[in-house]
């Protein structure tokens, strides 16, 4: 398993390397997401929803990244 992790982590490591603009949309993402959680007024009536879909999205685009 952790053998598996350290491949993953280079792969993603340096992809996310050559890519700083999508390095910097998904770490955006998740950003919101956390924001959207912190800050709950904001985003009205489902909170918890949208940052769970920002957060997701930004998992999903690590999740990417590690298979390039």
């Amino acid at each position: 398993m952790m053998k598996f992790y350290r491949n993953y982590e280079k792969k993603a490591t340096k992809y996310l390397s050559k890519y700083p603009k999508y390095n910097a949309i998904i770490h955006v993402l998740g950003g919101i997401g956390i924001g959207f959680l912190l800050a709950y007024p904001v985003a009205g009536s489902h909170p918890v929803r949208w940052g769970l879909i920002f957060l997701g999205l930004s998992l999903i685009g690590h999740l990417w990244a590690g298979q390039k």
